[in-house]
């Protein structure tokens, strides 16, 4: 059944090739970006809009419902990453990554769900992380957004139960994408050479796995099959076994045991 879809932060990577994808499928998608210059020769629809401001979320939604009548999926994909120590992260720093990866959320649901209830009919679904199930070194922010987003998101699916709108979470693991480019990297401010070797070591293995990652397509072509299915599950892993298993090793270990395997994965031994 076609229906009406909008993906938010969709100018590139897992955005653009989960709206793209949805098109192809003969759904009516909308992708956002904060600058609709950057949705040039797209398939799907393009709408500008800033999840970080309530008037062009309001002028977004209201868009698309005054032209389709009505909004079936929110894809809440819109993203940024922000890197640095947790033991001095400016508070500045750290706002800004949950003003988009948290509050964004937060506002695109509070705009669409009013009438997704009026019809007794939707499907909420948010990109999370699997950062969002256990902490990453020099991640701290990013990590802390994404838990917001898990907690959120079951609160939201509990107070729904009765209404028809299914609430789905999705947390991928790292995939090629322009993400990598784009994260924020802190000023490392404090005096200590080990400490500082280690953040650098960690940026760079996390950046070593993004660059090889699997393609976006992965976690698209698995984002149609969601929203085509009737009862979709709550949560959805996607990605390399070997980061997808660490949600089940953070429950199995000894939590010194699973800290000590992260930490000598990105270099902090």
């Amino acid at each position: 059944m076609k229906k009406v879809i909008l993906v938010t932060g969709a100018s590139s990577g897992i955005g653009l090739a989960c709206a793209s994808a949805l098109q192809s499928k003969g759904h009516i998608v909308y992708g956002s970006a904060r600058n609709s210059d950057r949705l040039q020769q797209v398939s799907f629809k393009p709408i500008e809009l800033d999840v970080t401001d309530n008037t062009s979320v309001g002028i977004a939604i209201a868009t698309i419902i005054k032209a389709e009548g009505k909004l079936d999926v929110l894809v809440n994909n819109a993203g940024n990453g922000v890197a640095g120590p947790a033991y001095a992260m400016p508070v500045e720093s750290a706002k800004k990554q949950f003003e988009v990866n948290f509050f964004g959320v937060v506002r695109m649901c509070s705009a669409v769900l009013p009438g997704m209830i009026e019809n007794k009919q939707g499907l909420i679904v948010n990109i999370s992380s699997l950062a969002g199930l256990f902490g990453l070194p020099y991640q701290s922010m990013y990590c802390a957004s994404k838990y917001a987003v898990e907690g959120y998101s079951q609160s939201l699916r509990m107070e729904l139960r009765n209404t028809g709108i299914k609430v789905v979470v999705i947390n991928p693991g790292d995939f090629k994408t322009g993400f990598t480019e784009s994260r924020e990297k802190t000023v490392f401010s404090i005096n200590n050479t080990q400490l500082e070797s280690e953040y650098k070591a960690a940026v760079a293995s996390m950046e070593k796995d993004e660059s090889i990652g699997q393609s976006p397509d992965v976690l698209a072509n698995k984002l149609c099959k969601i929203i085509e299915t009737s009862n979709p599950s709550h949560r959805y892993l996607i990605g390399a076994f070997g980061q997808t298993i660490a949600p089940t090793l953070k429950r199995i270990l000894p939590g010194s045991l699973f800290e000590k395997l992260m930490n000598d994965h990105y270099g902090i031994k």
